[in-house]
């Protein structure tokens, strides 16, 4: 069987789709698995590349989406038409026998379709209705042969891993019967091994994620340098991230009112993966950074100030403490307590 597993973006939607690849492994254990990603979010999936000692994903299927748009908008159309070909024919190098969209989105239906084109036998499977806050548009149903309802609240992992048995026609999974895998066991291993990116020294840090793209979502400062200070006092570095000017304004703010505190230089989401293995823990608003840590069950404390805790939440490790609800901010002693269960 021939099964393509379309979920293109973005980080935090990637990584809680995981899963899905051990759950086609473990009923098709000879299944040629191909996933078209965006090109910037390839080595999120490459640890799941199969090799002679591990079976995971066949082929990975860069699309080319983001960057076409901008080279449009720059008038460079003959390099957005050359990145759309390529793409094209690696959508069509396999005769697919199932194409899962996992996503919901206008863009992702498209790339489900272009994979389809000309292939009369194939089924494309896709969300088909709106789950609470999360983004879903309705159009994308004509894409599909066939659209599955899930429940109107329904945890993003859950949701793509009910979409995948669904498709390959299998009893949903249960979470507490079967819980979700995403990384093989020895990726972490890695990554503590590898050399540190801004070289911090292993275990003695604490990777702080404040920013968030929806400034509705972030903890307020008095809160973060609270923290940052309790984290000196245990001997521990408070590490603040940022990812743009603004973020690095307040990134700035928190290291001067936090001695002791660390503001890197700028890092790649690739980068980010080692940071993350190699501190003591991490300490994050709902933002995919802070569910890279929780993904590989590390000590992680999820911040959920304006958004829901169900949605995301890290249930699957007892070293993940989610603290926090939509409109319900979590308090810094709820902080201080998770940090001294996870020390």
């Amino acid at each position: 069987m021939n099964i393509l597993i379309v979920k293109l973006s973005s980080l935090g939607d990637v990584l809680h789709n995981l899963p899905v690849v051990w759950d086609i492994r473990k009923q098709y254990p000879n299944a040629h698995i191909a996933w078209a990603v965006e090109e910037g979010y390839v080595h999120l999936l490459e640890p799941l590349k199969s090799t002679l000692q591990f079976r995971g994903i066949d082929q990975i299927i860069p699309v080319c989406l983001r960057r076409a748009k901008k080279d449009l908008f720059k008038g460079r159309f003959k390099s957005a038409i050359q990145d759309f070909i390529k793409m094209k024919q690696l959508l069509k190098s396999h005769h697919w026998d199932v194409i899962v969209e996992t996503q919901g989105l206008i863009k992702s239906a498209l790339i489900a379709n272009i994979a389809k084109q000309g292939l009369s036998s194939t089924r494309v499977y896709g969300i088909g209705n709106q789950t609470q806050y999360s983004g879903y548009e309705p159009l994308a149903k004509f894409f599909y042969d066939q659209s599955i309802q899930v429940p109107f609240q329904f945890h993003a992992v859950d949701r793509s891993r009910a979409i995948l048995a669904s498709s390959l026609q299998l009893e949903w999974p249960h979470r507490e019967m079967n819980p979700p895998q995403f990384y093989p066991a020895d990726y972490l291993d890695q990554l503590q091994h590898e050399s540190n990116p801004l070289g911090f020294t292993p275990q003695q840090y604490v990777m702080c994620f404040h920013a968030t793209a929806r400034i509705a979502k972030a903890w307020d400062e008095e809160s973060w340098i609270a923290i940052g200070k309790y984290l000196v006092s245990l001997g521990l570095t408070p590490v603040f991230p940022w990812g743009n000017a603004a973020e690095k304004l307040v990134s700035e703010q928190l290291v001067n009112a936090v001695p002791g505190a660390k503001l890197p230089i700028a890092f790649s989401i690739k980068q980010a993966a080692t940071l993350v293995a190699q501190a003591r823990m991490t300490i994050g608003v709902d933002t995919g950074l802070t569910h890279y840590s929780a993904v590989l069950n590390l000590p992680t404390i999820e911040l959920y100030v304006d958004s829901p805790l169900w949605k995301t939440e890290g249930y699957w490790s007892s070293k993940v403490k989610n603290l926090g609800d939509i409109g319900k901010p979590p308090t810094i002693e709820e902080a201080m307590r998770a940090i001294e269960q996870l020390i």
